[in-house]
């Protein structure tokens, strides 16, 4: 599978050198095509990675991933040639994490609606999956960090794209019949972004990201 990743940050890096893991191709793309951290990484990963910028990561492939500051993620999918997202199976990671008053940061959507909602509106014939969002970058990738009983939320409008999207994660770990909870649709997104502002406080007494909720029942 080809895999294009937005973002060469935290969370952009260590996903796309998950897929690289698993034996796909894997464009790392961010604003300038001679970004340095995305041109080592690409060089410490071997033949299957390459960099680029966003409009290029998104060329052709058969899974796009936003990894980028949510509050910038509008800004680089528009960057993005509406050919390359028509029919894309877009799977948006990222939470609209406001520092602009320090920290805990506030977000910058919520409520009425979320970025996962402002990326489908935004590009209606995109495939939106919202997952992944709930936990630390390590966890997203390697979900057995944490031990036990935990959940992981998916939502989205398109079936067959969810369906995508649950096959990776039942590779890392996160198995579909325990611990993965499809909520519906994309309006959903905005109920998995507002749990951020529980999960920096967690972070802060815990004093480890390796951690996650789960449902009881």
């Amino acid at each position: 599978m080809r895999v294009g990743v937005l973002g060469t940050g935290e969370v952009g890096r260590p996903l796309a050198s998950r897929f690289i893991a698993d034996g796909h191709d894997v464009r790392l793309g961010s604003r300038s095509a001679d970004n340095p951290t995305g041109a080592a990484w690409a060089s410490d990963q071997g033949e299957r990675a390459d960099h680029g910028t966003f409009a290029d990561a998104a060329d052709g492939v058969d899974l796009l991933v936003n990894a980028t500051p949510g509050t910038v993620s509008l800004e680089v999918l528009a960057t993005i040639p509406d050919a390359d997202l028509d029919g894309a199976v877009l799977l948006d990671v990222a939470n609209p994490l406001d520092f602009t008053d320090g920290f805990p940061p506030t977000l910058s959507l919520a409520n009425t609606t979320s970025l996962g909602e402002e990326i489908q509106r935004a590009h209606p014939t995109a495939r939106v999956v919202k997952a992944l969002n709930t936990v630390h970058n390590s966890v997203m990738v390697e979900p057995d960090r944490v031990p036990g009983h935990h959940h992981l939320f998916v939502c989205g409008n398109d079936d067959a794209a969810k369906a995508l999207v649950r096959e990776i994660l039942a590779v890392w770990g996160w198995r579909p019949e325990d611990r993965i909870i499809d909520l519906g649709d994309i309006t959903n997104a905005r109920a998995t972004e507002m749990l951020l502002a529980l999960w920096v406080r967690l972070y802060g007494t815990l004093g480890s990201p390796d951690f996650n909720l789960a449902v009881l029942r």
